[in-house]
């Protein structure tokens, strides 16, 4: 029977530029598609683009064109890097294709008919460069405005977040909640790596699915919903259906769905993504497929990221790698080799370019490209270019080399159908070392001597060609050029079958090449190193030169002198108790050991960004240790000003930028005498201004006795007062 592999990489928004990390998965998706081929499977392979949304519509717009226009172009371009990067695909499927468009429709129209969509209303905080949903608690970041009420946000992503509000058809999740669960149980290498189907149970399963809105009326560049066209089909069902409209699902022609979208021992099918889209795919996408009655993929492969030392790829640190640039300088062979070799399986690898030219060099050129030249040279020397017969167990050395490129095969083929590639190439590694080990103990050069061992000869130089012939078998996948290299040179046919594979398998009657070339020069390390990084800088924004002298600095108050600033004496406290101030919204009571003998006592208005003030008991706080005493809320003294140093904020400085002092700072109160929470430090500071009002002022001297007490309350003197009692809160990173 026909055993059939259908793969597929995730469909790129062509947003921008693609960088490594996009070839990353193409390219390990190329690397199975050969490697099945290989391996006499019926191979289907597909790749394309999500080209509908927000963002693209609003590029468009940008750029001044339609949003077909633009799309068109970036499929031009990816279609490009593609061909560079030598991806044997057998489909490219686009979003926007006509065929695809009207099955999106027909699906969306069935699962409305049949009670899976129904029509209601979404709010929540949007990401347009997501095409995501989020709630407040899955946010990053969250911003606030003064009353502490959400403003905005940052997604996991980076990108910030707008609240959008609008009609929307929703997808009914959790009446698949209990069957995907059941799934997940009876499939538990559904999801690769281990590890992440927990984290899919626990994060969203088991809390309780949220139903899915599946529709947007906010832009129009997508696929019209066809009985309310004012709605167009969101992403999620827009773009997952890909993997089964390019086979022809819905569709007059749809052979090639019937044999590849097949989920038993004879026919898999393997979704490699990004492991930041692995919840639409192992959550949306199986209920999706669940809700029209077809079979679930195989297997979900989300892999890591490449990163770099600094964090993630960027356009303004940098550190954005291309691989158009890397072709063109090293090769396609080395990129494909590096990729496959450096993302260990279920976390993120770091890219560097001291990485990328030793592997080039020790792993490529002097491990691989030495095994070949050696060989190859001594086949010419010693047997005019005809590789001997191949003969076992000859040298005391055959039968330990045959074991260790045998084990290996195996190793191989293992890590392959486990989607593990650096494993699977540590196995080829395996081979080329020992090969390698296998000279030096054989050394063929006192062999050849003239009371040398013309037969053990022999066998060496057989064993060393044949074991080259496996090593070429099993890159093939990976590099193609440098694997049919190797069998020109070792003059073989680029005929490959990886299933019948053995070290015996050498051909008889083989002359080699007359004169082998390095397939993998030695590159100068510090020369190579400096070239990548100056392309990596290349795309930094230049930065105006800066000029401390041309900067026009903007204060709200009048400038002071040093020694007015200097009278401020900043000392470190620590919390020993703190409660909530009776009859105040704002103001928290705090007990202080500052060193002084005796526990101070101090009012802070921060209450309202700590609604649990106990976390802040045992924290360090630095406080303004001079400020006169003042007599607060009747009853309370407070004995100085405080700035709390290490409790975990999520607040802005743009948020509080507005806040008014107190009433009693009057207009003599200069800024600049609290200018070291404002970037005087090396640390990254966020300031809040404690917002008490002239009303709430007057209300509290109201709670007054008498005129004496009124008259007890301190008045701010900017001649003898070193700084008011105006909170701030500083957040050290």
């Amino acid at each position: 029977m026909t055993k059939t592999f259908y793969i597929t990489t995730p469909i790129y928004y062509p947003s921008g530029k693609l960088h490594i990390g996009s070839a990353y998965t193409t390219i390990a998706c190329d690397v199975l598609a050969r490697y099945k081929r290989m391996m006499n499977y019926d191979v289907f392979y597909l790749t394309g683009l999500d080209e509908h949304g927000q963002k693209i519509q609003q590029k468009a717009e940008e750029a001044g064109i339609t949003p077909q226009e633009y799309v068109d172009g970036m499929a031009v371009g990816v279609k490009d890097l593609w061909q560079l990067l030598d991806i044997s695909y057998d489909k490219f499927i686009r979003t926007t294709d006509d065929y695809h468009e009207k099955v999106v429709a027909q699906v969306f129209e069935r699962l409305l008919e049949q009670g899976d969509i129904y029509l209601g209303e979404y709010s929540g905080w949007y990401s347009v460069s997501d095409e995501e949903f989020f709630t407040e608690s899955q946010l990053a970041e969250v911003y606030r405005d003064e009353q502490g009420n959400v403003i905005g946000g940052v997604a996991p992503s980076g990108h910030e977040v707008e609240l959008v509000s609008e009609e929307s058809y929703f997808f009914k999740l959790s009446n698949y909640a209990d069957r995907l669960t059941a799934f997940f149980k009876e499939h538990p290498e559904f999801i690769q790596p281990d590890g992440r189907m927990n984290e899919m149970l626990k994060n969203f399963i088991e809390p309780g699915l949220e139903d899915l809105a599946v529709s947007r009326t906010t832009f129009t560049w997508g696929v019209k919903v066809p009985s309310d066209p004012k709605h167009v089909v969101y992403v999620w069902i827009d773009a997952l259906i890909n993997y089964i409209t390019a086979l022809g699902y819905g569709q007059d022609e749809h052979g090639n769905f019937d044999l590849f979208w097949q989920n038993d021992e004879n026919h898999e099918i393997i979704h490699m993504i990004g492991k930041d889209i692995l919840r639409f795919h192992s959550i949306y996408w199986p209920i999706i497929l669940m809700a029209l009655d077809l079979p679930l993929p195989t297997r979900l492969v989300a892999h890591g990221w490449f990163v770099m030392k600094d964090g993630k790829m960027s356009k303004s640190k940098g550190n954005v790698i291309y691989p158009e640039m890397l072709v063109e300088r090293f090769g396609l062979d080395p990129l494909r080799y590096y990729l496959m070799r450096s993302l260990p399986v279920g976390s993120d690898g770091t890219f560097t370019p001291e990485d990328y030219v030793a592997r080039i060099n020790y792993e490529l050129a002097n491990d691989l490209g030495n095994l070949l030249n050696r060989t190859v040279a001594m086949i010419n020397k010693y047997f005019g270019g005809q590789v001997p017969a191949y003969v076992e167990n000859v040298t005391n050395f055959d039968a330990d080399l045959a074991k260790v490129v045998a084990e290996n095969i195996e190793e191989f083929h293992k890590q392959m159908n486990a989607v593990d590639f650096p494993r699977a190439l540590d196995a080829v590694w395996n081979i080329i070392s020992r090969t390698n080990k296998y000279i030096d103990e054989t050394a063929p050069w006192v062999l050849a001597k003239e009371d040398g061992d013309k037969e053990q000869l022999a066998a060496v130089m057989a064993h060393l060609a044949a074991s080259l012939r496996v090593v070429a078998h099993l890159i093939q996948p990976f590099m193609m050029t440098t694997s049919n290299a190797i069998m020109e040179q070792l003059g073989l046919s680029g005929a490959f079958d990886l299933e019948n594979l053995e070290l015996s398998g050498f051909p008889e009657n083989v002359t080699v090449i007359s004169k082998g070339t390095p397939i993998f020069p030695r590159l100068d390390m510090d020369e190579e190193i400096a070239y990548i990084q100056s392309q990596m800088n290349a795309g930094k924004p230049q930065e105006k030169e800066w000029n401390p002298e041309e900067v026009e600095l903007k204060s709200e108050k009048d400038q002071i002198k040093f020694d007015d600033f200097d009278k401020v004496e900043i000392r470190v406290a620590e919390v020993k108790e703190v409660e909530k101030v009776e009859g105040s919204d704002k103001l928290l009571r705090f007990r202080l050991d500052a060193g002084d003998g005796e526990d101070r006592q101090i009012l802070s208005g921060i209450a309202k960004f700590y609604p649990n003030e106990q976390e802040l008991v045992g924290k360090k706080l630095q406080i303004v240790a001079n400020l006169k005493p003042r007599k607060m809320m009747k009853k309370y003294a407070s004995a100085c000003h405080e700035k709390c140093a290490d409790v975990p904020l999520d607040l802005h400085a743009h948020q509080f930028r507005h806040a008014k002092a107190s009433h009693w700072l009057e207009d003599g109160m200069n800024i600049a005498q609290i200018s070291f929470l404002l970037g005087h430090s090396q640390l990254e500071t966020t300031m809040i201004y404690l917002d008490i009002t002239t009303e709430q002022e007057a209300a509290a001297l109201a709670t007054l006795e008498d005129e004496s007490d009124r008259n007890a309350v301190p008045k701010w003197n900017p001649d003898t007062d070193s700084l008011s009692s105006i909170c701030g809160l500083r957040k050290l990173q």
